[in-house]
């Protein structure tokens, strides 16, 4: 487990803190109720900019603070535990993400400081299909002229509903499996011929499938170089699937939380049930899956904060055990719980749902095993 700087602990106090009192898991639920289309509350997107959450892997000179991955983590943890829905992930993780990695200088003093006050939402579209498959790209970009042309399709976009801007993963060149050939356009998401259509997914988050029919951007548009997106692409992807590991994390201890209270004072038979060994020894197994699973996760951010070889690796690592315990504790969560677990009046079932949507979001537990194996050349 990594020891947290003093500006970390009182930043997760704050998160915490904040979340608790105005994002907590009843707000969700009423944002659910009435079905709000973005999949978040402006208001609660507005205050995140404000604390200047957005900007926490935006550079200083782009109006960010430049805490790094493991600052971010600490702060998507805490949202986590209350399932507090923004874009705080998509646009000001991955999004900031793409620009800071692959951008121009141009294109990161357009958007970046734009991201960092929350002002505009920039999202990554990547999957084309119903798993995880960056290689698989199909959407097609031609040259035409001084400029592209962007045809096909992108599925389960975050917040591709309210986006400002797509960072769009389009193949240039080659075949659908093929790393070359991979390029990534900045479109912006007013440009004719994109459409847009919701995703009524479990968790009630704001995802859509984004069609792109003759969209045509100029050069200016390309981040990086053409044709040779495919490792920056892995790089943009790793700071998402650690980022989002620290999110499910927060997600999987508020459910262990919620279960350990309901041992504690759950009577039956005339005593409570935490008492009854058998319960008490899966308390235990799941208390040491969560401790594996955090260490796991902050070793993966602070590897990409230090830039370290095994980065992709521990990133790997951190989704596929951060996808496990979630899995298994929100299953717990449900099953101890018994009757009540099954309602939705009891919170339970979110956390389930948020669950099974974020472990298959960038690569389910499978699709991180075989890349680690893959990566140690197993």
């Amino acid at each position: 487990m990594a020891a947290l700087t003093e500006e970390q602990e009182l930043l997760k106090e704050q998160a915490k803190s904040w979340a608790a009192e105005e994002a907590p898991v009843a707000k969700f639920r009423e944002m659910r109720d009435a079905k709000t289309e973005e999949g978040f509350d402006r208001g609660t997107w507005k205050s995140i900019g404000e604390m200047g959450w957005a900007g926490i892997v935006v550079p200083e000179e782009h109006g960010g603070v430049a805490m790094g991955h493991l600052t971010a983590g600490v702060v998507l943890e805490e949202l986590g535990r209350q399932l507090t829905a923004s874009p705080l992930f998509a646009s000001g993780i991955v999004g900031a993400s793409a620009l800071a990695l692959a951008g121009n200088e141009a294109q990161q003093a357009a958007w970046l400081p734009r991201i960092a006050d929350g002002s505009a939402i920039v999202t990554l579209a990547v999957d084309e299909g119903p798993r995880h498959a960056p290689l698989q790209t199909r959407l097609a970009a031609k040259a035409d002229g001084d400029g592209f042309v962007l045809d096909g399709r992108k599925v389960h976009v975050l917040e591709g509903l309210s986006a400002d801007a797509f960072v769009v993963a389009a193949r240039t060149s080659g075949s659908a499996g093929d790393a070359e050939g991979l390029s990534l356009f900045l479109v912006e998401g007013n440009a004719d011929g994109i459409h847009r259509s919701r995703l009524s997914m479990a968790d009630s988050r704001g995802y859509a499938n984004v069609t792109f029919t003759g969209v045509r951007v100029g050069a200016d548009a390309v981040l990086g170089k053409v044709g040779g997106a495919s490792n920056v692409l892995d790089r943009i992807l790793d700071r998402a699937r650690a980022a989002l590991s620290a999110e499910m994390l927060g997600t999987a201890a508020q459910s262990f939380d919620m279960t350990l209270d309901y041992l504690k004072n759950r009577v039956q038979f005339g005593q409570v049930i935490g008492s009854f060994q058998a319960l008490g020894h899966r308390a235990a197994t799941l208390f040491t899956e969560m401790e594996m699973a955090r260490s796991c996760v902050e070793a993966a951010l602070t590897a990409i904060d230090e830039d370290a070889d095994e980065t992709a690796l521990l990133c790997s690592l951190a989704k596929a055990k951060a996808g496990d315990f979630l899995h298994h504790m929100s299953n717990e969560l449900i099953q101890i719980h018994g009757g009540i677990g099954m309602t939705d009046e009891y919170d339970a079932g979110l956390f389930l749902k948020r669950a099974r949507a974020a472990e298959a979001t960038y690569g389910n537990q499978s699709f991180h095993r075989d890349r680690y194996a893959t990566l140690q050349g197993l």
